[in-house]
């Protein structure tokens, strides 16, 4: 099970004193948080792709790079890379020098964003939405898995012999999680080709996920990757914790009512009942988030949203503390207790590249062969 936190990058003012960072500062601060999320045991650093304010994380793969030189253990993820207004060619190139500039701490999670106006900005239309994330999708695996292209397609020029480089380090291309909040044609799509399936999980109630999930497993396993319990499934979630309670909702009241995603909105308590929001004590965070098995079942990655509204970075690095100090070594018992052998743990390259390789292998006697079988739960995402 890997933990992690995944930020969208806002700058937004402080709502306790009106004080709003920089672009610098807020951009240097994504590096501190990923540095400490590393510090504190947490396994994933991941971040958005943007291209309007207030966020500034518009070139993840640089953002990303710089990190992975001052880290050596965290997974560098995206929460969207979008697979819709991005060439699949740039993004081909571009993720597998980031793996390459990492040692394969990368992986992404595909998206189509949630602002209608970037389409035309990258010359697309937003009623392709789906269309253009399926072909592009398509032609990235291509560009990874094989060494000259030939391709024709609806929503870019035709390429002939084409091979991008570098390739992918190992020759296993980064894992790639597909995230939705609502579309069951991305599930579909994460179920086709074996990969991951990211939910959200900060919008809406339960039931929806749940229905996204389980959809997703369904076809994980009618594809042939393994059984639906083995399919690949990350969640998102959010917290803010203090040692009381009535602390942690009198602080954080103000950055909810005013944040850019859902301030003015529903009251915080109304959000907290309906959504896995939960603001109160570390215990709180540790009772709700460990009974995310029972609705979702054993799943892969849990990524908590840690650093928007305005919270400031002295506040950001406290929860983080929390975070790993306290909750993190709660749930990693709680989710290691009774779970089940088959189900596959959270990728990495490395076990990546050795179920790639174990597939490869040819199989003498029926020892090997099951060895070959229990690896490819999660070779099959490749």
């Amino acid at each position: 099970m890997q933990f992690g936190i995944f930020t969208v990058s806002d700058v937004t003012a402080d709502p306790t004193d009106n004080t709003t960072p920089t672009e610098y500062e807020r951009i240097k601060a994504l590096v501190t948080i990923a540095k400490k999320a590393e510090e504190v045991g947490l396994e994933v650093f991941a971040l958005g792709e943007h291209h309007n304010p207030p966020f500034v994380s518009s070139s993840p793969t640089t953002t990303l790079a710089y990190i992975a030189a001052q880290t050596e253990n965290l997974i560098l993820s995206t929460s969207t890379t979008l697979i819709t207004t991005n060439d699949p060619v740039k993004i081909a190139e571009d993720y597998a020098m980031l793996q390459h500039l990492a040692d394969g701490r990368v992986d992404l999670m595909m998206g189509r964003g949630n602002t209608g106006p970037v389409y035309p900005w990258f010359g697309k239309d937003i009623r392709d939405g789906i269309a253009l994330a399926v072909e592009n999708y398509a032609l990235l695996r291509r560009l990874w898995s094989e060494d000259f292209v030939d391709w024709e397609g609806k929503y870019r020029t035709p390429l002939q012999g084409f091979q991008s480089t570098p390739r992918p380090l190992d020759g296993v291309p980064p894992f790639v999680w597909h995230g939705s909040i609502r579309s069951p044609e991305i599930a579909e799509q994460a179920a086709f080709y074996g990969d991951g399936f990211f939910a959200n999980n900060i919008f809406w109630p339960k039931e929806h996920y749940m229905k996204l999930i389980g959809y997703y497993r369904q076809r994980f396993e009618h594809y042939g990757h393994g059984t639906a319990e083995q399919a690949i499934v990350g969640l998102g979630g959010q917290a803010f914790m203090r040692k009381n309670s009535q602390d942690a909702v009198a602080e954080f009241r103000p950055y909810f009512d005013n944040a850019p995603v859902y301030g003015h909105g529903p009251s915080l308590e109304d959000f907290t009942e309906q959504t896995p929001l939960t603001v109160g004590s570390p215990q709180q965070v540790i009772d709700r988030y460990a009974g995310m098995r029972e609705h979702f079942g054993d799943y892969q990655r849990q990524l908590f949203l840690m650093d928007h509204a305005g919270l400031p970075l002295k506040t950001v690095l406290e929860q983080l503390d929390i975070l790993g100090e306290e909750v993190v070594p709660a749930l990693r018992k709680e989710f290691a207790a009774n779970r089940p052998a088959n189900v596959p743990d959270g990728p990495t390259h490395a076990a990546m590249v050795a179920a790639a390789a174990a597939a490869a292998a040819p199989a003498s006697h029926p020892s090997e062969i099951q060895e070959n079988v229990a690896a490819s739960a999660l070779g099959s995402a490749l």
